[in-house]
């Protein structure tokens, strides 16, 4: 009897143990958002979200560092640890050193949320995830790391949970909404300015791999995409974190520069937020960005950015795709490419994405959306604060020159660069009124 207990524990064990990161991404954020619907419709919670706005000193400590709100953002802070745990000890690794690196980075994640909440720091449009990196980079490049906090700098975990969440905010209904200029938009721009800068990746002697994550990264949506695309290819988790870096540095003076030429050029609002939706690389940049132009420059901001995200899917499945092709033919390999192959590149937390995405836009009603978007907004951006911290944490600045002499770093600015223009070009021609009627944006 004690060997058929001892048996099936150990399969218990294998099991889990078998699931892989992507699986516990979907696991853990679809848990939450679960949690999240299920609070709202069997109890009727009024969830209530921590909070990081502060003007000055007496609001820091009445708003943001009163009881309640580090109580709330303590909860969050435990079951964080508790669900990313169990995939911490099921994968085998360290618990107990994951542990003490997790309570300090979700402190540092929420350090940089509090930064950012500065009402003069907001007004500029300086995110969170800038002084998230920041902290990480500052911390890793002036001291040597404990192992037990390396230990928990888990990036690519952290955003694919985030992800998972972020998959319910990304409507079907708003991208039909949006209209042909922002479909089109999206698709110009993230194929064209993917092969360009895969094309000058390797005019640069930049290779493939690199390539393929740093194109993802400037045309689809930055560090998600980068994520998506290492994945569907297996990419070098060192060269994933030197892209991620390349792309959270370069955004913090586009944010900045790109809402400034908008208003001293006197480019109309729409023109200039379908630009900035096309350039910047998450919905949040694009939005603090675009409200430095104008309500209308947000919204159409926001329509091209979602009108990108929900590029993801498809392009983890064609890279996947390429990808397998491409080993193939270089190794010579007899077995033709197959949809087996095809599926065993493909990032499985992209399913998650899309299912979070199809639950939300087609059986979740539109006004439970809009109520527990708050809580799911929230849990989400913890997520990504705790990434973007071990982000600066795996990375050094050093790299940024040294690997492969620079040149990945130099391809990524040229591409970005055309990005830029020619994403200005299609904003102009699309949202203008040149080739389709202006959008009723307002």
């Amino acid at each position: 009897m004690q060997e058929d207990v001892t048996y099936i524990d150990s399969h218990k064990r294998s099991f889990l143990s078998g699931l892989s990161e992507d699986i516990w991404a979907v696991l853990i954020g679809g848990l939450l958002i679960a949690a999240v619907l299920a609070g709202f419709y069997f109890f009727n919670i009024k969830f209530t979200t921590p909070v990081y706005l502060w003007a000055n000193g007496s609001d820091l400590i009445s708003k943001v560092l009163a009881a309640e709100n580090l109580i709330l953002l303590a909860i969050t802070g435990i079951i964080f640890l508790v669900l990313s745990s169990l995939a911490v000890a099921a994968s085998g690794n360290n618990i107990k050193k994951y542990i003490a690196g997790f309570l300090a980075i979700f402190i540092l994640g929420v350090f940089s949320l509090i930064i950012a909440g500065n009402r003069s720091i907001s007004y500029y449009g300086i995110e969170y995830v800038v002084f998230a990196l920041l902290i990480g980079l500052l911390l890793n490049n002036l001291f040597s790391l404990p192992i037990w906090l390396k230990e928990a700098a888990r990036s690519e975990f952290f955003i694919k949970t985030g992800l998972i969440i972020l998959g319910a905010s990304i409507l079907f209904t708003d991208i039909i909404n949006a209209g042909l200029p922002g479909l089109l938009q999206s698709v110009l721009v993230v194929a064209v300015v993917w092969f360009f800068a895969l094309w000058l990746c390797r005019r640069l002697k930049v290779d493939d791999e690199f390539g393929v994550i740093l194109a993802s990264a400037v045309s689809i949506c930055g560090v998600s995409a980068a994520i998506v695309a290492s994945g569907a290819i297996k990419g070098d988790k060192k060269k994933l974190s030197y892209v991620t870096t390349l792309v959270l540095l370069v955004a913090i003076p586009m944010m900045i520069v790109l809402p400034w030429i908008i208003t001293k050029f006197g480019i109309s609002e729409i023109v200039g937020g379908a630009w900035l939706g096309g350039t910047l690389d998450t919905t949040a940049s694009v939005t603090a960005a675009a409200e430095l132009v104008g309500p209308a420059a947000t919204k159409a901001g926001v329509i091209v950015k979602f009108s990108q995200n929900v590029l993801i899917g498809i392009a983890a499945f064609l890279i996947a795709a390429w990808w397998v092709v491409k080993k193939t033919k270089v190794t010579g390999d007899q077995e033709k490419p197959s949809l087996k192959l095809i599926w065993e590149r493909f990032p499985k937390f992209v399913l998650g994405f899309i299912a979070a995405s199809l639950v939300f836009s087609f059986l979740i009603p539109a006004n439970t959306g809009k109520q527990v978007s708050g809580i799911l907004n929230s849990l989400r951006t913890i997520w990504f604060a705790l990434a973007f911290v071990s982000i600066g944490l795996e990375a050094r600045f050093l790299d940024l020159f040294r690997i492969q002499e620079g040149r990945p770093a130099l391809a990524f600015v040229g591409a970005q660069i055309f990005n830029i223009i020619w994403t200005l070009l299609w904003a102009y021609l699309l949202f203008g009124g040149v080739l389709l009627p202006r959008p009723d944006i307002r």
